[in-house]
């Protein structure tokens, strides 16, 4: 819920999609921009999407979605200036392909009016125009009572606002023009479509109406005459005014543009000042002309390149004087806008931004300061630069490390300038702690963003591209152009300046980001890709040139037989590498054979890493350097010991009566008994041969020969009792595809019970990490193992390294016995350490297609009573509903419809905080976070002050 406050009068609330009682808001860049508009008295930008969506952003923390309940796009905005209500033009579906040339969308268009605090918007009664025509253009009156409709038959409509009724009296149709026109330049043929509508801008009442033809007319709306015809020759694209209203300029198809002088004593004028073809034989698109503090203008175009050779370029070209910088994105310009003083009396625009909306980014360049350099963005950064592979959230930061991630983000941006679109005022209190988004990407960099509140704020970028010899490296590039004159030369025209940051191509698919560990006491980060490699990385505020360290980790143990197909591993650095403040490696584990890692954990406290592929799992010591040990899943070999776990006699004994019981039972039910059926038997009576609770569901048996059985899905560090109910120390558990999980005791140098001081004397090759196979569990119907977790003597889960020792959290209970919560993709189970014996359980369903994606330990603060909090199990399933249970009782609690189960890449990428927030894609430049919980709520909190009351108009 959003409160918006009117001026003081009133209060409404705009309320945003919810998920039940779930609160959500949105972050990130929007899927698909169609259309942007700009307030310059609210000081307000909205953006409108091919979805329907219309985002309305002010000052970092001042945003609010409007979506039309059927999937529309929006094609033009346009605000009534300083009442917070739009005017646009919205496309229904169509399966028509749009023309290649940009921003010039033509389809069937109605047009309506909405007051945009209704956030799901329910247009009224479609306005339909005389004749079905198209809408190409919409012109907004700086008087806001009248608004001008441009048509592709070339007719031109006036309606009445607010109450949108049409002026029949002052509807303009294309003949009345044409009577008008010399002989010579009729021709028999027709202006074509409206193109540009523009109000003059000192006399009310006059517009410029520019056709695709060419020509433009300077229309009367009092006297319904035109006062002076332009009689223009090339394809008109756009029309822009000078401040003053003397003269206006034209962009053509053939990348050229006119200016024109607006006279009084001549009707006719063939002829403009001056014509200027900057670039090429390429189409203009859109012109704008700003005069800044001085007689010489800004002149700023989108297109004009050359087709044969930058025909594939998206550009936007920024002119004044001797100055000329073509700006160079990677994805198409939808529009661009001026923010300049709104002031009509003052002399000179004084343009102070220039913002650009592109297909995938927002860019703000700074016109003010030399070189018109980027302005960083605090919201709509686009969180796809390069594709996310990966997400992790950090909550509750310790103050020291967000300060050296901000100053280390400072270092990359430089200055921080005002963010120019200022509108409303954040009325949200500050957060009473720091949160973290990291993103892991294709490209191998990792992006830290403020979480803290409703704008997701871009900190610091991490990338790890220069640890490894990669095929784009600059020591492998052609021979620099500044160094051969000819090159430099052809490089002079166009000036090219690459901006913005969105870069869809890898350098280097290996590089992809694939898991992410954080210990934010210890300011430890462990980062693993595509290619098996393991970085571990430590936070410095110096710059640093050195040599990483590498260590190779053979899962496999060259096992005879085995043969590689895949991708080869990354090349390290053998020479040191510049590295700047902020995460800076330490060491590099690479994993042989290099198959993407599937699993990571860290445990800073132990100096220990642990990370898995679909070869096996590892464990390594980053202090000492050396690897602890491998075990590959399927080496049956490596599972016997005396600590393996067996069935108990009198468990087998029980299994075997039931299924006596159960065969009897049915006996009389069986008429055909041939292999098949035999084992289509067999495999009922495993799946049948535990009890099913009446609420709870049956589980589908899986087959042991699976080929990803190996896959290790989760890694766990924990201090716990693994080898006896009296003493206990460090452990790692591994979960894997086939539903085994594998617990490992370890020997860490002073860490455990009562050991400490038996090592005192130890010889140096004596105090390394040893481990050694504990216990082995393997789930009966080998459902992938998604989480553990183990739980103290009160039922909680274990603190984080650090957290008990320095008085952090609450230290766990050790007199008690522990446990340990498996959740599989189908169950979740709690067994008592160390005997490993089940205590509780609850089974999720096969036969419905309901299977466990993802599962986290949250901590739910009562809204309250201040000091009461509850660990709760979150788990979101492939139908994209959210199930709670208690811990370690496992009784459900409740149930959300969270994300559609067909947004399978919703759910694949959600991630959940530990204060009941979470994260999810609902665009490849979108997350959408929810909350589940009562007290820990992000929402939009702002006021915008307006120059009168709105007074919604009834829909219809």
């Amino acid at each position: 819920q959003v409160h918006f406050r009117f001026a003081g009068h009133q209060i409404c609330s705009v309320f945003l999609y919810l998920c039940h009682k779930m609160f959500t808001v949105e972050h990130g860049f929007p899927h698909q921009p169609s259309a942007l508009a700009f307030d310059p008295k609210l000081q307000l930008m909205a953006i409108g999407t091919k979805s329907g969506a219309i985002k309305v952003y002010g000052a970092p923390g001042v945003e609010f979605t409007g979506l039309h309940k059927d999937t529309t796009a929006v094609t033009q905005i346009n605000f009534l200036p300083g009442q917070v209500s739009e005017l646009y033009a919205i496309v229904p579906p169509t399966k028509k392909k749009e023309k290649k040339k940009q921003n010039k969308t033509k389809k069937h268009t109605n047009v309506h009016r909405e007051i945009s605090y209704n956030c799901s918007i329910t247009p009224p009664p479609f306005l339909l125009l005389p004749s079905a025509t198209r809408v190409t253009v919409l012109l907004l009156l700086k008087s806001c009572d009248l608004l001008c409709i441009g048509t592709e038959g070339g007719g031109v409509y006036f309606l009445q606002l607010p109450c949108l009724s049409l002026k029949d009296n002052q509807t303009l149709l294309q003949d009345q023009v044409t009577k008008s026109l010399p002989d010579d330049y009729r021709c028999g043929k027709s202006l074509g479509p409206v193109e540009s509508l523009q109000e003059h801008p000192q006399q009310s009442g006059k517009i410029l109406i520019g056709y695709s033809r060419g020509l433009v007319v300077l229309w009367d709306l009092s006297t319904r005459y035109a006062d002076q015809l332009f009689l223009g020759k090339q394809q008109l694209e756009s029309l822009v005014w000078e401040r003053t209203g003397n003269l206006f300029v034209s962009s053509h198809n053939d990348g050229g543009y006119s200016v024109w002088p607006v006279t009084s004593s001549n009707t006719y004028n063939h002829q403009p000042v001056t014509s200027t073809i900057p670039y090429d034989d390429e189409w203009m698109d859109k012109l704008l002309l700003s005069v800044p503090c001085s007689s010489s203008p800004v002149l700023l175009y989108s297109g004009g390149m050359p087709r044969a050779s930058y025909g594939d370029r998206h550009c936007l070209t920024i002119q004044q004087d001797k100055e000329h910088i073509t700006l160079d994105f990677t994805s198409r310009v939808i529009d661009f806008f001026t923010i300049q003083s709104p002031e009509p009396e003052k002399e000179f625009d004084d343009p102070s931004a220039l913002v650009v909306l592109l297909e995938e980014e927002l860019v703000v360049i700074d016109l003010q300061s030399p070189g018109w350099p980027s302005l960083p963005t605090p919201y709509l950064a686009p969180l796809h630069s390069s594709a996310i592979t990966c997400s992790c959230h950090i909550s509750s930061v310790p103050p020291k490390l967000w300060e050296r991630l901000v100053n280390a983000g400072k270092a990359q941006h430089g200055l921080q300038q005002t963010w120019p679109i200022s509108g409303g005022k954040n009325l949200a209190l500050p957060s009473k702690q720091q949160e973290l988004l990291l993103t892991g990407h294709e490209d191998g960099t990792v992006r830290f963003w403020d979480a803290s509140g409703v704008a997701l704020t871009p900190l610091y970028k991490l990338s790890t591209a220069n640890v490894f010899h990669t095929d784009c490296d600059p020591s492998d590039d052609p021979q620099d152009p500044s160094d051969d004159p000819d090159m430099q030369q052809e490089e002079e025209w166009p000036p090219f300046r690459k901006v913005g940051c969105f870069d869809p191509y890898s350098d280097d698919p290996r590089l992809g980001i694939q898991k992410i560990s954080l210990c934010k006491y210890s300011n430890k980060l462990v980062v693993a890709g595509t290619a098996g490699q393991v970085i571990v990385l430590g936070l410095s505020d110096e710059r640093s040139d050195h040599l990483v360290d590498v260590s190779v980790v053979d899962l496999l143990q060259d096992r005879e037989g085995f043969t590689w197909k895949g991708h080869d591993r990354l090349e390290p650095r053998l020479k040191p590498a510049p590295f700047a403040p902020g995460f800076q490696p330490l060491v590099l584990v690479q994993c042989l054979p290099p198959a993407s890692v599937t699993a990571v954990a860290l445990h800073a406290e132990w100096n220990l890493i642990a990370f898995g592929t679909s070869h096996g799992f590892g464990l390594f010591d980053y202090h000492r350097r050396n690897t602890v040990c491998t075990l590959h899943p399927n080496d049956s070999l490596a599972m016997e010991g005396p600590l393996s776990r067996v069935k108990s006699l009198k468990k087998s004994l029980r299994q075997s009566f039931r299924r006596i019981r159960k065969s009897r039972v049915s006996g009389k039910k069986r008429t055909i008994n041939t292999p098949t059926s035999k084992v289509q038997e067999a495999n009922a009576a495993l799946a049948e041969q535990e009890e099913v609770a009446p609420v709870q569901r049956r589980i589908e048996p899986r087959s042991a020969d699976d080929s990803l059985s190996g896959v290790v899905r989760c890694l766990c560090f924990a201090d716990t009792f693994l080898r006896d109910g009296t003493h206990h120390g460090p452990t790692l558990w591994a979960g894997t595809n086939s539903g085994s999980v594998y617990a490992y005791a370890l020997e860490v140098p002073c860490v455990g019970s009562g050991r400490v001081s038996d090592r005192g004397g130890a010889s140096e090759s004596s105090v390394c990490v040893e481990a050694v196979l504990g216990k082995e569990i393997q789930l009966m119907h080998r459902a992938p193992v998604v989480s553990i977790c183990v739980l103290d003597g009160r039922g909680k889960p274990l603190p984080d390294p650090y957290e008990a020792s320095q008085d952090l959290a609450i230290a766990p209970d050790m007199t008690n016995a522990h446990s340990v919560l498996i959740a599989s993709e189908e169950q979740l189970k709690v067994f008592s350490l160390p005997k490993v014996s089940a205590k509780t359980k609850f089974k999720l369903t096969a036969h419905e297609g309901c299977r466990v994606r993802k599962v986290a330990l949250v901590v739910f603060s009562s809204a309250a009573q201040e000091d009461y909090s509850e660990h709760t199990l979150v788990c979101l399933t492939n139908l994209g509903d959210m199930h709670l249970f208690n811990i370690p009782g496992l009784r459900p609690q409740v149930r959300y419809d969270c994300i559609r189960k067909e947004d399978i890449s919703g759910i694949a990428s959600c991630v959940f905080t530990k204060n009941g927030q979470g994260f999810y894609l609902i665009s490849p430049s979108e997350y959408e976070r929810f909350s589940l919980s009562a007290k820990v709520v992000t929402e939009p909190l702002f006021s915008v002050q307006l120059d009168r009351l709105l007074e919604p108009t009834p829909a219809g």
